[in-house]
């Protein structure tokens, strides 16, 4: 039986949620054009790295301000060659919706160099790759894309190649020429930065700085230029900084462009009238779906400039968010039928070392897991997938498997079979395994405080490092039951086995056989009345053949064949429901007695009208096996205070519904960082986003309609 337990959790690990899309065309070019084949040694040679989007579509900048990823170049090239930053042309902004992207909306023509050692002899010849990624994204979708290209050069004297002469040409002269003495200050939460321009080649009614990084203000922050002798006097406000020294960035009215790196100093023309007035920097119109795969957490730039120690730094405070939000999943509601698993575990195991080896095994356990999932959701997503975070849940193979299984954990709490897991040491710690794998598997669909945001964060990080973020997830799930295994304090406290554990062995087979309910209602909410009707097929099969090995075990003989016919009749039934995992969700549901007024669908466009008109609006992104949410919308959204608060002040709710794979959805999410559920957000006129706790109070919402905020 141990055997077929852990056959079911790598059948759910297994299982996908959905067809994966094949990577076709690129829908932007790229290739790399360097300016002599014959490179001098010891002198840079520019090289140009070429964006030509397809009509409707587009790349990033350097910086993607709210949403968006820049094209990364990894290098390959024999020692001591060595690559210079990337530098890219000025960009414009795309807006929708209240976010607001840097963006290349047609060719750009993006700048490095190569260098070769001093002391490489005339006529080597040197291979170098470079392997670029990139996102695309038009009016419905972003795709992430990739090529890899091979250039050989040969030492020579740097001549330049007459083909690539004009190219070369035109992309340095379309980089920002470099400002110097550009100052700027803050005041409370506002920054006011001087540019100087003596040539008045800056248009105030069109200027516009564009940060190099995100820490400094929102994208979409309103900006107000204008002309202050020599000198262009640009304010901002929802700045995020107040003490730096130096900030960087490019200035840019789309025919001009300054790259400034401007220090902090006393501006004396701040609150001073102006010969030219200023006006509110015009922002590119456009009705495009600003979709985005996630925000970059370091620029794009060569790997001889990574700056390594921030690097590790956002891995750091990412790995303790991950961490926390493990430990916090263990109060979330989705999680109380796994806890009943994890007390019977370790007050079975005893107070000693059995104690310690049950603690340990379930942390490797939920580990793993946790581990496992993470890295079917990254292939997911590089085959092009739009999965996100939970997708396991999405799936409804994967809910017909789960019913199985906690149908199976019911049924053994209360005596109808046993798991032979108590004979040996070596039993118990694969027990304790097979405990904690589930309760990840279980408890992670659910997402609580810095959970989300970890999860977020992960998704733009190389696969490596994001597999440490899952691997902290799990070990966050584990924690405190690791330490009460540890801590000979805590295990000391740890009531001793006795006969009142089969009591409450069997009082804890409810709250599983709940969960077993909860499942067969999923299904059915997701493929209808005939998938529910398989699972139950299911469960009933899956039901009495643990009976029979119950029968067999009572006469002494061996469950090996009840086990094996659990194991075909599951891969069995689990293929009879393809068929009919092509079946919508359940429909939207306006009629709800009980639901708040004002109720839509979500989508970009119906948020962007609201919007547009001034309106209040509550997004709700929920799912059917998201019992945190199915919390939430009980205890603090579909109540009266909530309902009567929205209908006095004109709140529109606008419910994003995840229970099945929504790609709209999945994208949405990771413009906003998170990739998990539940996540809430409100608009108010013109004020710019809130995003809102996971955990609702009753008076949260009905507060943020009459005063606008938390």
């Amino acid at each position: 039986m141990i055997r077929l337990l852990l056959l079911l959790t790598a059948l759910v690990g297994g299982l996908s949620p959905g067809s994966v899309s094949a990577q076709g065309p690129a829908h932007i070019s790229v290739d790399i054009t360097v300016e002599s084949q014959q490179p001098a040694p010891g002198r840079p040679t520019p090289l140009i790295i070429r964006m030509v989007p397809q009509p409707g579509w587009h790349g990033y900048w350097s910086n993607p301000g709210d949403s968006g990823l820049p094209l990364e170049v990894t290098w390959k090239a024999p020692a001591n060659i060595t690559f210079g930053p990337l530098r890219h042309p000025a960009p414009t902004m795309l807006e929708l919706g209240g976010i607001a992207s840097y963006v290349h909306a047609g060719p750009a023509s993006l700048v490095s160099s190569v260098t070769l050692p001093k002391d490489m002899p005339i006529g080597s010849k040197v291979a170098i790759e470079a392997s670029l990624r990139w996102l695309a994204c038009s009016d419905t979708l972003c795709v992430p894309e990739q090529k890899t290209i091979g250039l050989t050069l040969t030492a020579g004297n740097g001549e330049a190649d007459a083909a690539s002469a004009d190219l070369v040409e035109a992309a340095q002269h379309a980089l920002p020429s470099l400002a110097r003495d550009a100052r700027f200050d803050t005041t409370a939460d506002t920054l006011v930065l001087s540019v100087p321009d003596a040539a008045h080649r800056l248009d105030p009614a069109r200027t516009r700085f564009y940060p190099a990084n995100d820490s400094i203000f929102a994208a979409s922050a309103r900006q107000r230029a204008r002309r202050a002798a020599d000198a262009v006097v640009i304010t901002t406000g929802q700045v995020a900084i107040n003490d730096a020294d130096r900030i960087a960035g490019v200035v840019s009215d789309g025919r001009a462009a300054y790259s400034i790196s401007a220090t902090r100093a006393k501006i004396a023309s701040v609150g001073q009238a102006s010969a030219t007035p200023a006006v509110d920097v015009e922002r590119q119109p456009t009705a495009r779906r600003h979709a985005a795969a996630g925000k970059s957490v370091a620029a794009s730039t060569g790997p001889a400039v990574v700056d390594e120690s921030t690097a590790f730094g956002g891995l750091l405070w990412t790995l303790i968010a991950a961490i926390a939000g493990g430990v916090l999943l263990n109060l979330m509601p989705c999680v109380f039928p796994i806890l009943s698993l994890k007390a019977l575990a370790l007050a079975h195991a005893g107070r000693g070392a059995g104690a310690r080896r049950e603690a340990i095994a379930y942390t490797i356990g939920s580990i793993a897991a946790a581990m496992a999932l993470g890295a079917a959701l990254l292939a997911l997503r590089a085959a092009g997938s739009e999965a996100g975070w939970a997708f396991q849940l999405q799936d409804p193979r994967v809910v017909l498997v789960l019913l199985t299984l906690s149908l199976a954990i019911t049924l053994n709490l209360a005596g109808l079979f046993e798991l032979p897991t108590a004979v040996t040491s070596q039993g118990r710690n694969r027990g304790g395994f097979a405990t904690g794998a589930l309760a990840a598997l279980v408890a992670t669909p659910c997402s609580g405080p810095f959970m989300g945001v970890a999860l977020g964060a992960a998704m733009t990080m190389p696969p490596v490092q994001a597999l440490f973020v899952f691997a902290g997830l799990g070990f966050g799930v584990a924690l405190p039951f690791l330490l009460v295994g540890l801590i000979p304090a805590l295990r000391d406290r740890l009531p001793r086995p006795g006969a009142w554990m089969q009591t409450l062995r069997q009082i804890l087979a409810i709250p599983m056989l709940v969960t077993t309910v909860a499942l067969a209602w999923l299904l059915g909410r997701q493929v209808g009345v005939d998938g529910m009707a398989i699972g139950l097929v299911a469960a009933a099969a899956t039901g009495a053949m643990l009976w029979w090995a119950g029968l067999r075990q009572r006469r002494g003989a061996s469950a090996t064949m009840p086990a094996l016919a659990i194991a075909a009749t599951l891969v069995v039934i689990t293929i009879a429901v393809e068929p009919v995992t092509s079946v919508q969700a359940v429909p939207f549901e306006t009629a709800d007695q009980n639901a708040l007024p004002s109720r839509e669908p979500f989508s970009e466009e119906r948020l962007a009208e609201l919007r547009r008109a001034g309106t209040p609006v509550f997004v709700d992104f929920t799912a059917d096996w998201c019992l945190s949410c199915k919390v939430n919308e009980r205890l603090a959204i579909d109540t009266d205070r909530t309902r009567e608060a929205f209908r006095d002040h004109g709140v529109v709710t606008l419910i994003g519904d995840w229970t099945r794979a929504d790609p709209a959805i999945t994208r949405f999410l990771q413009r906003h960082g998170r990739n998990s559920i539940p996540f809430y957000l409100y608009y108010k006129q013109a004020a710019p986003v809130q995003v809102l706790p996971q955990i609702l109070g009753p008076s949260t919402l009905s507060d943020i309609a009459r005063k606008g905020t938390i």
